[in-house]
């Protein structure tokens, strides 16, 4: 079994633990021994032993289930064992929930109650969120659950399995099973979940769901008792195994973002284009291990990004007229229309030296972004715009300034005042912030109210590059308030200081991002193409290990 390439596939680990189950319910996982006692013998006392309890009134004796038949055999069986039904093999109870709403029936500290919730799979419940009371637990009409019942959910989850590791009551979503003598718990673990996934089921509202004569029918493949033991002791050591590969592969992706922060580190630290060129160098050596996967590639298009803002991704041009030109003019303009009542006032105070985060090229400037931004407020009330383009924080890429969806005001339901946008502004989410929803609109249309249209007084396009740098995200998450849903109030927005080139330089810093990210891109199309492949691959492997 190929257990290395499986597991460096997307899900490969997970792949692996299904696989070994499947094996081991399949009698493919150990040899089987001729010396073993047939599970013909072993069924056969079950039988034995459900006739004595019912004889001693411990059990019900329950209406006849028909054999099972080879048309219902989903494989088949190794030497020595034996198919029976899930009603003929094993006592199992339905629980219960006691009215919810009735403080009587619940408590602090009292008898365990297990929901699905509570449950890990093939974990141990050892804490559950509710606990019933002496009344409570009267409405169960028997003492709580051991330690050790095995209980499977088999409604709105299927399969799910775990052991009760206190004593318990559970809800009416679980059923609890009584392993009889011979039946290793540890081995019906493994077949339970198996066979109830191939049950006859029907839809409830949150999912698919079981019922009592549906479990009773469901047929089981059991092995001889010894080889029970051996096909446990067998899956424990390769869950272990699966465990190790998934241990190292937790490893090596935090070795992978180590290295990757490092190198990349390197660059953003450079302090000329000369050293950046170097250290680009040491990146370039180590391109092929470096970028082997997307969050990398977001990590390098994020690199691009603050090289931009720094000014260290394109040569400057001395010739150009320097950005505290550009800043003057826009200032005389504002003042001009100011005295007309048609624009906001600036903010005042200049960019100081002790704010900055790092040294802007010689014909760089620092500015507020209300100096160089106008947060446009158009508020409107939906009626009578129902079929106007409307866009919502959900409907703009978290990173990318990519527009994902646009719908009508109509198709959005909008009941709230919305903003009015026109083209060419940018939107920009002040809810949770820190997920740098921001796009430039082509479009005219309204957007929610949790969003603000932005007027850009340099280019619209470079403007949008550093609202999705660090350098503006590090702003954000020391200024964005509240815990629950964070919010940009446009006070602190304005007082955001902006790197800003040259004018002309600007265009060349957009246009040498927008190559370079779709350079990203394809590396990301090839990327995917190639962790599809392996899945198929890893997919293939384990159907052809499981037949």
């Amino acid at each position: 079994m190929h257990f290395e390439r499986i597991a460096t596939a997307p899900g490969g680990v997970t792949q692996l633990r299904e696989l070994i189950l499947a094996l081991a319910v399949r009698g493919k996982l150990v040899p089987q021994d001729p010396s073993d006692e047939p599970a013909s013998m072993l069924l056969q006392g079950i039988r034995s032993e459900r006739e004595r309890l019912i004889a001693e009134g411990k059990i019900k004796r329950n209406k006849p289930l028909p054999p099972t038949t080879d048309e219902e055999s989903p494989f088949e069986l190794p030497q020595g064992w034996g198919w029976i039904r899930l009603g003929n093999l094993l006592r199992f109870r339905i629980g219960r929930t006691p009215p919810s709403k009735d403080p009587q029936y619940w408590s602090d500290s009292g008898y365990s109650w297990v929901s699905i919730a509570d449950m890990d799979h093939f974990g141990v419940v050892q804490q559950t969120q509710r606990k019933l009371t002496e009344r409570g637990a009267a409405q169960f009409g028997y003492d709580p659950l051991l330690a050790g019942t095995l209980l499977m959910s088999f409604k709105l989850t299927i399969g799910k399995i775990a052991v009760l590791g206190v004593p318990a009551y559970h809800n009416e979503a679980i059923v609890s099973f009584y392993p009889l003598a011979g039946l290793d718990t540890e081995f019906m673990k493994f077949v339970l979940p198996s066979a109830a996934k191939t049950g006859s089921s029907k839809n409830a509202l949150m999912g698919q769901t079981l019922n009592t004569e549906s479990l009773s029918n469901l047929i089981l493949a059991i092995p001889p008792t010894n080889e029970q033991s051996r096909i446990v002791a067998r899956v424990d050591e390769l869950m272990r195994l699966c465990d190790e590969l998934e241990a190292k592969g937790q490893l090596e992706a935090e070795q992978h973002a180590s290295l990757l922060a490092t190198l990349l580190g390197t660059l953003t630290d450079s302090a000329t284009p000369e050293e950046l060129v170097a250290n680009w160098q040491r990146v370039a050596e180590h391109f092929d291990l470096l970028l082997d996967r997307p969050e990398a590639v977001d990590a390098l298009e994020q690199t691009i990004l603050q090289l931009a803002v720094r000014g260290l991704l394109v040569p400057q041009d001395p010739s150009d007229k320097p950005a505290s030109f550009l800043l003057e003019q826009i200032r005389t303009d504002g003042n001009r229309q100011d005295a007309y009542g048609t624009l906001r006032k600036s903010p005042a105070s200049e960019v100081g030296s002790d704010e900055v985060p790092f040294e802007l090229p010689r014909l760089w400037a620092w500015a507020r972004f209300g100096q160089i931004a106008e947060i446009a407020s158009d508020l409107v009330s939906p009626a009578g715009h129902q079929s106007v383009w409307q866009i919502g924080p959900d409907c703009i890429e978290k990173g990318t300034g990519r527009l994902l969806a646009r719908r009508t005001v109509a198709d959005a339901d909008v009941k709230s005042a919305n903003h009015r946008f026109q083209p060419g502004q940018i939107i920009y989410s002040k809810i949770r912030p820190s997920l740098s929803k921001a796009v430039i609109v082509d479009f005219a249309g309204l957007c929610s109210a949790d969003m603000y249209p932005i007027n850009s007084k340099i280019s619209t396009e470079y403007l949008l590059l550093v609202i999705l740098s660090r350098c503006f995200l590090d702003q954000v998450t020391v200024a964005e308030n509240r815990v629950k849903m964070p919010k940009l109030n446009q006070e602190a927005l304005t007082g955001f200081h902006v790197p800003v080139p040259p004018l002309a330089e600007q265009s060349r810093i957009v246009d040498r991002v927008t190559d370079l990210r779709r350079l990203c891109a394809d590396l990301r199309r090839r990327l995917a193409a190639s962790h599809a492949t392996q899945s198929r691959l890893a997919e293939a492997m384990v159907q052809s290990a499981a037949t």
